[in-house]
């Protein structure tokens, strides 16, 4: 081996001298024009959504247009947007949803948070759900599934709503790490009954806290009103229905019944800073995947681990790629020999910050606590079935994450150091792999 190639961690020259910035692309983005925006809103003192000018009203015809969905529904969280979307296809006590073993703990609360039950299903090298784990977890109390594109990648939908049709099943996309995906030509979240956008901090776009819920669907799309605002049915129905194709509010009545819910509505703070950051989002898409295929033309021929399976490399928002090693030991000494040559790379066994979004780390969900005494949604009277968890559970998940190394890109990186990231993880494997 020669000098220059001698790892880090050996005594070698690193890879990268200069460390690369930590970066969250959409707070990444924030200059001058979200101030305005926000200060624009507090100034005028017209703080709530209900007018057919408001801030809220606006991201969401603004975003309908880029989704190319019918309706959007701006709301407080990528969480409560997913409640709203499950209530929206009819979600609730005694029935299952399939969820992923690889997915923020927010997906499966949601789905308790309806009365369902949450049924955990194994992943694959997509780092999405299985799809033949999916169709082997359907019971008769299945109801839905929930889809989750993890990490800007999106999962293996085309299969996923063949066998929803199959079985008669609803689907709801959890889009809220893929805000901007595609899939096979089409915005992720369009092409099942509901979906859900999350707005939160660490995502795409953000507004620090929010989330929007969407469909083509209109009666789904009225449940999720309903689901959103208890006060709804006693106001004007034009003060919340709007057809964005027209830009313009209902004035008819509703079509379903109307139930309470609960309040989710967003703050016209969160929809002016929203409608900037949504202006942008176009420009965070472009560079995360220059940067992501600056890092993948930038590799050799790997030989100690694969990369992720992506099944439309074009919808991918270029947030992070996933490298599969060989093996969980492997692994550890290729994120220990990378973070000396100045990559930190994400891990289901990285120390200080692990890797939570994997089931095992819902302990919660994995003891089956409850708000309520009563046990609820597990032992609620109208639940029939038998679903049981255990952080065993999910074997092939365990076993692809515990080989997983996540590299990430955002706003204030640049493509050469997506290279330099690159040409770390080049020289690891020439080291290290087989």
């Amino acid at each position: 081996m020669i000098a220059k190639d001698k790892l880090a961690i050996d005594g070698g020259t690193p890879v990268i001298t200069d460390p690369i910035p930590y970066g969250v692309s959409g707070p990444s983005i924030i200059d001058e024009e979200e101030v305005e925006a926000a200060s624009k809103v507090l100034l005028s003192q017209n703080l709530f959504r209900y007018d057919s000018d408001s801030e809220c009203h606006q991201f969401e015809k603004e975003a309908a247009e880029f989704l190319g969905v019918g309706y959007t529904l701006m709301l407080t969280s990528g969480t409560s947007a997913l409640i709203c979307a499950m209530k929206g296809v009819g979600l609730g006590p005694g029935d299952e949803a399939i969820v992923s073993g690889y997915t923020y703990i927010a997906t499966p609360a949601a789905i308790i948070a309806t009365g369902a039950v949450p049924v955990i299903a194994e992943i694959d090298d997509s780092l999405g759900m299985d799809p033949v784990d999916v169709e082997h977890k359907i019971t008769p109390h299945t109801k839905a599934i929930v889809v989750t594109h993890m990490r800007g990648v999106p999962a293996r939908l085309d299969e996923i709503l063949a066998i929803a049709k199959r079985h008669k099943l609803k689907v709801v996309e959890d889009c809220c790490q893929c805000v901007g995906g595609q899939y096979k030509g089409e915005s992720v979240g369009t092409k099942s009954d509901a979906a859900a956008w999350s707005l939160n901090y660490f995502k795409t776009i953000s507004t620090g806290e929010g989330g929007m819920a969407y469909t083509n669907d209109r009666d789904v799309y009225e449940r999720i009103l309903y689901s959103s605002d208890p006060g709804l049915p006693m106001w004007n129905v034009d003060l919340a229905r709007r057809d964005h194709a027209q830009g313009q509010f209902y004035d008819v009545e509703y079509q379903l019944e109307s139930f309470p819910g609960e309040t989710y509505r967003a703050s016209e703070i969160s929809g002016a800073v929203g409608r900037v950051q949504l202006g942008k989002l176009q420009k965070v898409l472009d560079h995360q995947r220059t940067l992501k295929k600056a890092f993948m033309s930038e590799l050799d021929e790997a030989r100690s681990y694969k990369l992720q399976y992506v099944d439309d490399a074009e919808g991918d928002t270029g947030v992070s790629a996933g490298v599969i090693v060989q093996d969980e030991a492997l692994a550890k000494g290729f994120a220990h020999a990378l973070k000396a040559e100045g990559v930190d790379v994400g891990a289901i066994f990285n120390s200080g910050i692990p890797d939570r979004h994997i089931y095992s780390a819902w302990e919660s969900i994995m003891n089956k606590r409850s708000h309520h005494p009563s046990g609820y949604p597990w032992k609620d009277p109208s639940y029939k079935g038998d679903v049981e968890y255990s952080k065993d559970m999910c074997p092939n998940t365990l076993d692809i994450l515990g080989r997983t190394l996540l590299f990430n890109f955002h706003m204030n990186m640049t493509e050469e150091q997506a290279k330099l990231m690159a040409r770390a993880l080049n020289k690891v494997d020439a080291s290290l792999g087989n």
